[in-house]
């Protein structure tokens, strides 16, 4: 019997306990599903015959070691400041580690010791990373081996309601943390376009109407993501002209939360300046009388973004429920009103487009990835982010992961079996060439 060893059991975690759970039934493994939230991880385990919860502060060392020290491989859905601590932990008792967070520079600190000990850590194992990776570098594979020289690449995703679930002005509703929703773009980005690098600050981050895809959900609007640069190298796209990396939202939320940034809502450091706010009006009437430019102002009367705010609660008299800062109190807001409803469906699309030169012919191949969710609990985010995890770690107890090191989804050892698994999970893409 071997353990596999899961931290946190939230939003993201409920597809990757279902697969976990059912193939510890399947082969007599056991699951243990660790939170904070005893409750929590025990809803998640109800159905499971070879799994069980387990509630633990993942700050406190003895209990985290004396789990990880019994375990065969350990996953970690923790927030991605937690990992740390526990990849410390699988490096002192040699144990494989996946997760489906950026690498760190705490975690890539660790890369000779994960070597000299032979083990595994793979991280963005998720969706976006992940997915993306796995599906990119497959894409980009094969058309190299066709003869291809690429010459543009943009990679796309986003975590969408569904069509027919779009029942509110801003077309979204929040299905992983919303704190990463509030702060989302707030480091900037950079990416390559047309030979040059270009540096985004966070108040432009949302700011380009024209930043416009087509797909058969209709168009959607995209964001740069941080730092696009460093993936060409991971890609084996040196020399690449164009190489950016986005978020999509449908082109209406992008309007708004434009206008959100530039009203200080997701503000981290206004705590004092806040303190004296006793409803959400007052925040917003506060933050509204720091702006000084017109243009602002007046495109916060048109018809379209007054129903957006009045729907998200800016003008509510309800008591501000925390005052640590603007960004806090967004986030109750998000929490409140654009919550996932138990049958709501949200949707992922993923979507490359590749341009590239191949018998002296310019072409285009576009590879797009659609999924629906089921309800608020079996979401497509907790599909396409808990999945590729679960795999991996299937693929890991079964050595048919021929690696050892640090690595991220990159390698075909790691992307073409999780892909053809994926597939057979529903999780495929297509592709149309022009």
């Amino acid at each position: 019997m071997k353990k596999i060893l899961l931290f946190g059991a939230g939003k993201s975690a409920t597809d990757l306990i279902d697969y976990l759970g059912k193939y510890a039934d399947k082969n007599q493994h056991s699951l243990i599903v660790c939170d904070q939230s005893l409750d929590l991880a025990q809803s998640k385990i109800q159905h499971l015959s070879h799994a069980s919860a387990v509630s633990i502060d993942v700050t406190d060392a003895s209990e985290r070691s004396a789990l990880i020290s019994g375990a065969d491989i350990v996953i970690s859905m923790m927030p991605p400041a937690l990992h740390f601590l526990i990849a410390k932990d699988c490096v002192a008792y040699s144990k494989n580690l996946l997760t489906a967070s950026y690498l760190s520079e705490e975690i890539k600190s660790l890369e000779k010791e994960i070597n000299a000990k032979g083990l595994l850590f793979l991280g963005e194992m998720g969706l976006d990373p992940g997915i993306d990776h796995m599906s990119a570098m497959h894409l980009i594979k094969s058309l190299k081996e066709q003869g291809a020289e690429i010459k543009s690449f943009y990679s796309h995703c986003g975590g969408l309601v569904a069509p027919e679930s779009d029942d509110n002005p801003w077309h979204y509703k929040v299905t992983w943390n919303p704190a990463n929703v509030v702060l989302a773009g707030n480091a900037g980005a950079s990416y390559l376009r047309d030979g040059k690098i270009i540096e985004v600050p966070y108040k432009k981050i949302f700011a380009r109407e024209d930043q416009l895809i087509q797909t058969e959900e209709g168009p959607l609007a995209w964001y740069a993501n941080r730092d696009s640069l460093s993936y060409i190298d991971l890609y084996d796209l040196q020399g690449i002209q164009t190489f950016i990396r986005t978020t999509l939202r449908y082109p209406s939320y992008n309007r708004a939360w434009n206008l959100v940034i530039h009203l200080g809502l997701t503000a981290t450091d206004d705590r004092e300046t806040i303190s004296a706010c006793d409803t959400y009006a007052d925040w917003f009437n506060l933050k509204l009388s720091e702006v000084s430019s017109e243009s602002i102002l007046t495109t916060l009367q048109a018809p379209e973004i007054r129903q957006q705010f009045e729907y998200l609660g800016f003008n509510s008299d309800q008591s501000l429920p925390i005052k640590e800062s603007s960004a806090k109190v967004l986030q109750t807001l998000l929490e409140k009103n654009l919550a996932i409803k138990p049958h709501d469906k949200d949707m992922i699309v993923m979507v490359h487009e590749v341009e590239y030169v191949i018998k002296n012919k310019f072409q285009k191949t576009t590879s797009t990835l659609i999924v629906k969710g089921e309800n608020n609990l079996h979401t497509a985010m907790s599909k396409t982010v808990g999945y590729p995890l679960a795999i991996a770690a299937t693929l890991v107890l079964e050595n048919k992961i021929p690696l050892t090191g640090l690595h991220i989804p990159v390698l075909p050892e790691i992307y073409i079996p999780l892909l053809d698994e994926l597939k057979n999970n529903g999780i495929a893409f297509h592709e149309v060439t022009a």
